[in-house]
């Protein structure tokens, strides 16, 4: 059995092994027990949170992805599956099932892995099922979840119009729980924004990250068209406050709400609104300086490292390709850059090539583009946009040394 095909946990017992370390004093090393330790090796807990295999990746000097057993090989194209989903959708004459909960949960887990992986051929096939289970569970908060990583997918597969769907079927199953609603408001931001209805996208973002942000964030936004909220202006965040009173649950709730304020901020450089989108990403930054090891329940990977990667593509909307390159190579720089999932990288290096092209430099926008799929690379032989991106450097003669690889491996290759 090669490394590829064992469970997760056999692989963390390997690479344990392989460190010289014992059970204890890897779970010491985690802050946990030795019982928690033996369970994941021995497959009886399961590793469903991005964040845990994080953490074990760092104490054993390994990538997260080397633990995950990131297929070897990627096909190009969008992968099979897509009507699937779509008859998934469209089906409303399932029957509420007692279906057990706990595998929902391990089941949404993987989903999630599985997307912030970018191994959206695992993913494809696995949607249809988990989108009948949780429509017969009816469970609020899976169904959210379900949705959510369904729109996400579908975005990232050019199937805007389906992200939608999915996405406003997750606003629609969040109900009035505020932190639901705003986890389901960023899948309805993404997707609109895919679509290029960046003046809604952000329309439907910032009173999202109204509600779970604490009032004192608020200052300086105005709706579009008009303004928003209370018109006397809030004191600025005192970070010394929250430090002195938050808990885990604050922390989840204001990762979710900056995570809106950095689709609003992206959302606002395509309405053209850039010093509206630098004054948001301004917001999220002081926003995500309060955060401190948090547990990331809600999947948004927000941090001062997300905060930066924005500041780089409000940068190249704005035309700045220069200061968005410049600001790209010191964020490549950065420690934290590595912690965050596959698909962010490689989603963010395939935009860094369009920045790259703005300017004429075709080597760096390949050097983006082959990075991006050594990172994740679904990302690069998946999704339309990577393709046409590619296409673009490919078109140079001679063409950068590896794109004309991955020209080939799309199919560009004349």
């Amino acid at each position: 059995m090669t490394n590829n095909d064992l469970p997760i946990g056999r692989r963390v017992a390997r690479w344990r092994v392989r460190r010289s370390m014992t059970q204890q004093m890897l779970a010491d090393r985690l802050r946990r027990s030795k019982s928690w330790v033996d369970k994941v090796e021995r497959g009886v807990r399961a590793l469903d949170r991005y964040s845990v295999i994080q953490e074990l990746a760092d104490v054993l000097r390994v990538d997260p992805e080397v633990l995950l057993a990131q297929p070897q090989s990627t096909p190009a194209g969008p992968p099979d599956g897509v009507d699937d989903i779509r008859a998934a959708l469209a089906r409303y004459d399932i029957t509420q099932a007692s279906a057990q909960t706990d595998e929902l949960r391990r089941q949404t887990g993987y989903a999630w892995l599985s997307y912030q992986h970018a191994h959206y051929g695992q993913l494809v096939r696995v949607l249809p099922g988990l989108l009948d289970a949780a429509q017969a569970a009816r469970s609020p908060e899976l169904l959210v979840q379900a949705y959510r990583i369904t729109s996400s997918l579908l975005v990232k597969l050019g199937e805007t119009d389906l992200g939608w769907l999915s996405a406003d079927r997750a606003m629609s199953a969040a109900g009035d729980d505020p932190i639901m609603a705003a986890t389901a408001a960023i899948a309805v931001g993404q997707a609109l924004r895919a679509s290029n209805r960046d003046r809604l996208a952000l329309a439907a973002l910032l009173p999202a990250a109204h509600r779970v942000l604490p009032p004192s964030s608020h200052s300086g936004d105005q709706e579009v068209g008009g303004t928003l909220g209370d018109q006397t202006a809030p004191k600025p965040l005192d970070h010394r406050g929250w430090g002195s009173h938050r808990g885990q649950g604050d922390c989840r709730e204001w990762a979710v709400g900056g995570t809106l304020l950095v689709q609003a901020a992206l959302a606002a450089a395509g309405c053209g609104e850039h010093r509206r989108a630098d004054e948001l990403t301004d917001r999220a930054a002081r926003v995500a300086a309060g955060l401190r090891g948090y547990d990331d329940t809600h999947r948004t990977s927000f941090g001062p490292i997300a905060v930066e990667l924005a500041r780089v593509l409000v940068a190249a909307e704005r035309g700045d390709a220069d200061e968005a390159l410049r600001r790209h190579s010191t964020v490549m720089r950065r420690e934290g850059l590595r912690r965050l999932p596959a698909e962010y990288r490689g989603a963010y290096l395939v935009d860094v090539a369009t920045a790259y092209l703005q300017v004429g430099d075709l080597r760096g926008a390949a050097r983006a583009l082959v990075d991006a799929d050594s990172v994740a690379p679904a990302e690069v032989r998946c999704r339309p946009l990577a393709r046409t991106v590619i296409a673009d450097v490919a078109c140079a003669q001679p063409a950068p040394a590896g794109v004309a690889r991955l020209a080939t491996l799309v199919g560009l290759t004349r």
